[in-house]
């Protein structure tokens, strides 16, 4: 099946209506979500080898992906491009259900002014480029991707992504006991830091606990989190890294960086459950006037398991102090 969207047709000369097309959600277990709430795409169609166009759509009102100042949060845009490489490569690249998805990096462009909320869900329509494409024995290894993210014809986002695959048996030798017990790593999460500090209006969405040191934090993993951990897994989802990083940006950045501009994020390694990820952020120099970034960085055992750099409008105000 190469479409999603579901059309009721009358038959032709009848002189009746051509019923009006109906929408739903493409299947959840295509974009890797428990929930059917969380899945943000409504069809997609194959326009060529590399090609296709999707369709989705963003709720009013989210639990976890809030409104900043009348605007949908950015982060909707990032998990509807997460979204996309899995659908595909299920639905289009016949990779099987079970088959584990490594994100490598994933990056992002915004424009604001089209991320308003309006009287109605936002409809997008996404142009998406797959420039890389990799097979091993007839199965995709790994997929490299692009996207265009449209509302009403106005481009709203860009971005891309890239993951390897891996089939059961290979990720089990991979992960090792981590694997299948994944359950034994749910360690309490630590105390929050004060959630207007880092964007946020309740501590339980909060990603980060103090360290005692300036512009460095424990990552907060709260595996019981609905949305940051929507079923059971063996590491740190990549979507909770990336909020780790708007919310330190935003603490650095002095409240702005909830209305980020683009991001732009790697994956190296697993960020592991069991252990402790510190999460660091440095100001960087201006790309150019009216643009702030910081980069944010997350260490476990000294070992580096994200890098993103995070771009948002200037601070207002007094400049925030350097890191």
């Amino acid at each position: 099946m190469s479409e999603a969207t579901v059309r009721m047709e009358c038959a032709s000369g009848t002189g009746r209506p051509v019923s009006p097309q109906l929408t739903t959600t493409v299947p959840r277990e295509y974009v890797h979500r428990a929930a059917m709430a969380e899945v943000l795409l409504t069809g997609w169609r194959r326009i060529d080898g590399t090609r296709f166009s999707v369709t989705g759509q963003w709720p009013r009102l989210h639990g976890f992906f809030s409104a900043v100042d009348g605007l949908h949060d950015p982060l909707l845009a990032a998990e509807t491009i997460r979204q996309v490489g899995s659908l595909l490569a299920h639905a289009e690249f016949g990779t099987p259900l079970g088959h584990h998805f490594l994100l490598r990096d994933l990056s992002l462009t915004v424009e604001p002014r089209h991320l308003a909320i309006s009287g109605v869900p936002a409809c997008l329509d996404l142009e998406v480029f797959c420039p890389q494409i990799r097979t091993r024995g007839g199965e995709l290894a790994g997929l490299r991707y692009e996207a265009v993210v449209r509302r009403d014809g106005q481009t709203v986002a860009t971005g891309g992504a890239s993951f390897v695959c891996a089939a059961p048996a290979v990720y089990r030798r991979l992960r090792g006991e981590r694997a299948s017990r994944s359950d034994l790593w749910r360690p309490a999460p630590p105390p929050p830091v004060a959630p207007g500090s880092v964007g946020r209006t309740d501590a339980y969405d909060v990603v980060l606990s103090p360290a005692g040191e300036e512009h460095t934090w424990r990552l907060r993993v709260d595996t019981g989190h609905p949305v940051l951990f929507d079923h059971p897994v063996d590491h740190i989802p990549g979507m909770v890294l990336l909020e780790a990083a708007r919310q330190s940006a935003h603490s650095v950045l002095r409240g702005d960086a909830r209305v980020l501009t683009g991001f732009t994020a790697e994956f190296p390694r697993f960020a592991e459950l069991d252990r402790e990820c510190l999460i660091g952020v440095r100001r960087l120099p201006e790309p150019y006037p009216g643009l702030s970034s910081v980069l944010v960085t997350g260490h476990q055992e000294g070992e580096p398991v994200f890098t993103c750099v995070v771009s948002a409008p200037p601070p207002a105000g007094p400049s925030a102090p350097g890191a």
